[in-house]
């Protein structure tokens, strides 16, 4: 935990105590916090990720079913900030379509291209489709990710919380936010918890009545947000259109990305 981080709960505990919050439920905000990195456009550092244009494939690989949206260079990300069992270099490729889109898992929504591994430009096939606007994601942050009040509400008081519930979990995140834990401008977030416009997909995965029958049974706290990307206004299919990618811890160790559930929704 960095300096930064620390300072910032201790800000945290304070700014809620001034409001009256109780403090079991500061700290539980605190504890469901999870570690998320960042990416924007601008900045002078190293590439870190490039989004949009044709995507770099290794030789003979199928190509996915959907446009690509960016590869993360791995090695790029400061160590240990996603909290997430990433591979240590090589790239992460991630693909979707711009058409709002609840489908459960989805085979080549994320591909994992080790490092060393030859490539070549590979454009789509269908020449419908065009693809999203290149960028270079060069700016880089790294902080802790609160949930999103009404997902921390269900996941603390139940599927069906009151409405002082709803209430109390507003309240942490205006205090949170107040002392600095707003999530920075952002394009690409990789880790944390999901910020959406409408359902959390982290929640909708781990449903068995909404996911894919696999998941029946299984530990729900397995599930985590593998990345969510910001379209933009480029993109104008969608009004604040995001896309989720959420994976099992399990499977994302096991390099099983063809195990990704993927959502694409607008505001």
């Amino acid at each position: 935990m960095t300096d930064e981080t620390v300072d910032r709960l201790k800000r945290f505990r304070a700014e809620a105590t001034s409001r009256g919050l109780p403090s079991e439920e500061v700290e539980e905000w605190i504890r469901v916090a999870l570690p998320a990195v960042y990416l924007a456009e601008g900045g002078d550092g190293p590439l870190v990720a490039r989004a949009g244009g044709d995507p770099l494939l290794p030789h003979g690989v199928p190509k996915p079913s959907a446009p690509f949206v960016a590869a993360v260079d791995l090695a790029a990300l400061p160590p240990g900030a996603t909290g997430l069992p990433l591979p240590a270099d090589g790239h992460l490729l991630f693909f979707a379509d711009s058409e709002v889109s609840i489908k459960g898992q989805v085979p080549d929504a994320v591909m994992y291209v080790p490092a060393g591994t030859p490539t070549a430009p590979s454009p789509l096939e269908d020449s419908g489709r065009k693809p999203y606007r290149p960028r270079e994601l060069r700016t880089v942050w790294h902080q802790p990710s609160a949930q999103m009040p009404e997902s921390f509400a269900i996941d603390r008081w139940g599927d069906f919380p009151d409405d002082e519930h709803f209430e109390l979990a507003d309240e942490l995140d205006d205090a949170w936010a107040h002392v600095g834990g707003y999530r920075p401008p952002w394009a690409l977030q990789i880790g944390g918890h999901p910020v959406s416009p409408q359902n959390d997909p982290v929640h909708y995965a781990r449903d068995p009545r909404e996911a894919d029958s696999s998941a029946d049974g299984e530990d729900a706290g397995d599930w985590a947000l593998l990345a969510t990307w910001r379209y933009g206004d480029d993109v104008t299919e969608l009004d604040s259109g995001v896309a989720h990618w959420v994976i099992r811890h399990r499977d994302l160790a096991a390099r099983r990305f063809d195990r990704v559930h993927r959502y694409v929704e607008m505001a």
